[in-house]
């Protein structure tokens, strides 16, 4: 079985800000989890970018902690 990379959904130049929920949205789930590397395609450095970002907006409530459907 061979396995397709995923391509890179954040552009190489580009700056990740807390403040583009529109953005951070892609990489959470529907139950407000943080997406992992794995399933995002990103390098390390990136994922801790996002993972910061989230993180951030979430405290200034931006984002939720929580999706309850």
């Amino acid at each position: 079985m061979i396995l397709s990379k995923k391509k890179n959904q954040l552009k190489n130049k580009e700056n990740l800000n807390y403040k583009d929920v529109d953005i951070l949205r892609k990489f959470i789930n529907d139950q407000g989890k943080i997406l992992s590397r794995r399933s995002t395609g990103l390098n390390s450095k990136q994922q801790k970018q996002i993972t910061k970002s989230i993180k951030r907006a979430r405290i200034l409530a931006l984002l939720p902690f929580l999706n309850r459907d």
